[in-house]
């Protein structure tokens, strides 16, 4: 099972969590954002198609 390591969303105020947590407005800039923390952080990037990606550890 993955563990989600971080969330980029155009609504900071719609979600909440454990994880960092990454407010861009901007549909674009978000998923620039979501792409660079994929490679930063070595997890894959899942667009929710609602306006927010999950970043998810698929490593056991």
């Amino acid at each position: 099972m993955g563990k989600i390591v971080a969330l980029v969303t155009t609504k900071g105020d719609a979600v909440a969590g454990g994880a960092p947590i990454f407010v861009e407005p901007d549909a674009e800039k978000r998923e620039m954002t979501a792409f660079l923390l994929e490679k930063i952080l070595d997890a894959t990037a899942h667009d929710l198609k609602n306006g927010s990606f999950i970043l998810v550890d698929h490593r056991d």
